[in-house]
């Protein structure tokens, strides 16, 4: 049977980071096959992982909690009937729900190995904050959580982010070391070991419903607690799964209080994409990502350079620049709470 791990995290956590250290370890001998899901037009990601000799299907152009679910549905089963893998990854993207694709992968009846979040926790609190419906959720869902630069801040900071955590999932089974301490076994022994903790009956009815005793939401089960689905208030922290319903103001100028039903990224989250040819210098780029305003929330892309191709990833005060393998052409992806296009092409000269 194949096993189906889904690594989740917002964006620019470090899932692709962290699922290449476990291909090129213990996962090397297995038959792997990746399935990513990309918000954005152009797939960028899918470039480094195929470094690994993975085979990988990437669906752009939105994500799975949104306009992709029946593509989703549709790559999972293509993808076990093709190629039988031993294990399938899944990367969806980093403002899909962990809850929809958890359902997504049960809808066509495969069994959930890992379910992993990957959280930032330098940034954990302002995403929380502002982005709380995606980020929160891929917390409580997932069995596995594992912080990535720990090693950036100090360990109260770490123990105020796991606190948050368990205040979402208390059964999460956390990983605070630094990763690049850690050999990719004793991550993986983590991951099977929290599904081996969290195993729950197949049989189940997710979102909006009230639970009883036998009830499930999206692979989780709910107990005799007073503890709802969906869309309602779980405890005394004021913390809720799917919606918030006061007047709070996302940071993406969308307020949530009237958004009724399912809530998806696209209507809080915008995307660009373009194919260039230009030239930058590894100054100029740094440059350029530099003047990025408050509203985007994720960039990256591989350009041509004066000394070969270059590589980039930006998150908020963070830019991350390397040389990469030659392309065919350049690819930048901004994503964002409000994007200004015209804005972005000055930025990056594309006419």
């Amino acid at each position: 049977m194949t096993k189906v791990d889904v690594i989740s995290g917002f964006l620019g956590a470090g899932k692709t980071t962290l699922i290449k250290k476990l291909l090129e370890g213990e996962l090397k001998n297995e038959k792997v096959v990746l399935i990513e899901n990309e918000f954005g037009d152009v797939g960028i990601d899918g470039t480094f992982l195929k470094e690994a000799g993975i085979e990988i299907k990437e669906i752009n152009s939105g994500c799975i909690c949104c306009s992709l679910v029946g593509d989703f549905r549709e790559a999972l089963l293509k993808v076990v009937e093709e190629y039988a893998p031993e294990r399938l990854i899944i990367e969806p993207s980093g403002v899909g729900k962990l809850s929809d694709v958890i359902q997504a992968i049960e809808d066509v009846h495969l069994h959930v190995n890992a379910l992993v979040c990957v959280v930032d926790v330098k940034k954990a609190k302002m995403y929380h904050k502002n982005f709380k419906e995606f980020f929160d959720n891929q917390i409580e869902y997932a069995k596995t959580v594992i912080l990535s630069r720990t090693q950036d801040v100090s360990d109260e900071k770490v123990e105020e982010v796991v606190h948050m955590i368990h205040e979402f999932n208390p059964d999460a089974k956390c990983i605070i070391s630094d990763w690049n301490e850690l050999s990719d076994h004793q991550i993986l022994e983590v991951m099977d070991e929290a599904d081996d903790k969290h195993h729950h009956e197949e049989e189940h009815e997710c979102c909006c419903g009230h639970h009883d005793e036998e009830h499930e939401c999206c692979g989780h089960h709910h107990d005799e607690e007073d503890h709802e689905c969906c869309c309602h208030d779980h405890d005394e922290h004021d913390y809720e799964c799917c919606h918030d319903h006061d007047d709070h103001e996302c940071g993406c100028g969308h307020d949530h209080h009237h958004h009724h039903g399912h809530h998806h990224a696209d209507d809080d989250f915008v995307s660009v994409a373009y194919d260039t040819a230009h030239s930058y210098t590894k100054e100029e780029l740094h440059d350029m990502l530099a003047q990025l305003d408050e509203n985007i929330l994720r960039a990256k892309g591989m350009v041509k350079s004066n000394e070969g191709w270059l590589f980039f990833d930006y998150v908020p005060n963070e830019i991350d620049i390397r040389p990469g393998e030659v392309q065919t052409i350049g690819k930048i992806v901004v994503i964002g709470s409000t994007i200004d296009e015209d804005k972005i092409k000055e930025i990056f000269r594309i006419g």
